[in-house]
């Protein structure tokens, strides 16, 4: 079945038959859908790659996910998982296609190759890792793309994210008030995301005369295992701890496994913070405390965002999305156990 054989059925002319199965409101309601269900009577479809090619007009946003090369962070993050499936439906919701694709963190201005070589419109990369000068360097030769991440100075790229000091704040404040005075920071601060929680989680402890130590601090990349491993040398370190704020709730569920491993409690010896509130974190034993970063509005906002940029509008600054402490089982006040 061919767009022709659909006019001639219809009794039409192929551009009607084009318009209406488009739903453009340059065709009456009845003819619409009189031809839309003779499309469905007939399985035809439009082949959108086909029709793009002869407008002109790309209707594909690439989606990039950085990796680095020496961690391969799986696709099996919950992180990731959530803020994929939120932009493919903000995308599918605006009549647009996701292209998604992986690249090495250390190559980020490879991913202009999408625009450049006419399989995208717009680009959404998700992290800005350690390259802020690549991504500037992109952003300065008028790509339209959107970086999910931290807002960083001199910053030449548009940026939606959350507000990552005042979430690493947040959890600061929370352990101080149920008691805990001998915390530690499991997460590679070498990311600007990383560091900002964990600038904002020092900066409170230190204004309640609690500074951490360099021993109070582990690297550690967004895969359980290097998440466990961490952990386990922060328990020998610290073996007297009784806090732990990860930076992500993938690396919480880790640190909670170690410190069973050793024999801790949660959260009766130690309790333990994560953040982006991921949907599996209120099914954990224990259900995890997490900073909510409110990962279904952050696909709408990167999408709207993008397509602002590839019609020509000129972007105000957006402010952060909403950064929220959710309390969980894992770091209730001792005197509760």
């Amino acid at each position: 079945m061919q767009m022709a054989d659909l006019a001639r059925l219809a009794g039409v002319s192929t551009s009607t038959v084009s318009r209406a199965l488009s739903g453009s409101a340059l065709i009456n309601e009845e003819t619409r859908e009189r031809i839309q269900a003779l499309a469905r009577q007939f399985n035809y479809t439009i082949n959108s790659v086909a029709t793009n090619l002869r407008s002109g007009v790309k209707r594909t946003i690439a989606v990039v996910v950085p990796y680095e090369m020496a961690s391969r962070q799986s696709f099996a993050d919950p992180f990731l998982h959530g803020i994929i499936g939120s932009l493919a439906d903000a995308l599918t919701e605006r009549g647009y296609e996701m292209l998604l694709s992986r690249m090495d963190a250390d190559r980020l201005d490879m991913a202009a190759a999408l625009i450049d070589g006419g399989r995208a419109a717009g680009l959404i990369l998700i992290g800005q890792w350690r390259h802020h000068d690549q991504l500037n360097a992109m952003a300065e030769r008028g790509l339209p793309m959107v970086v999910w991440g931290a807002r960083l100075p001199h910053q030449n790229y548009c940026i939606v994210g959350g507000d990552n000091v005042l979430g690493g704040r947040l959890v600061a404040e929370h352990l101080l008030a149920q008691g805990r005075r001998r915390m530690v920071f499991l997460g590679d601060a070498g990311l600007p995301e990383v560091a900002q929680r964990y600038r904002g989680f020092a900066q409170c402890l230190r204004k309640n005369v609690l500074p951490l130590l360099e021993q109070q601090r582990a690297a550690a990349s967004f895969l359980a295992d290097s998440g466990r491993k961490a952990m386990l040398a922060l328990i020998d370190a610290n073996p007297t701890l009784d806090a732990v704020f990860a930076s992500s709730d993938l690396l919480a569920m880790a640190a909670i496994g170690a410190l069973r491993e050793r024999g801790r409690r949660i959260p009766a010896d130690v309790a333990v913070v994560g953040y982006d509130d991921v949907e599996l974190a209120a099914y954990f034993n224990p259900p995890i405390t997490t900073v909510r970063q409110p990962i279904h509005e952050a696909g709408g906002r990167l999408v709207e965002t993008l397509l602002s940029l590839i019609k020509g509008q000129s972007l105000p600054v957006s402010a952060p999305l909403e950064t929220q402490l959710i309390v969980r089982e894992s770091s209730q006040a001792k005197a509760a156990y």
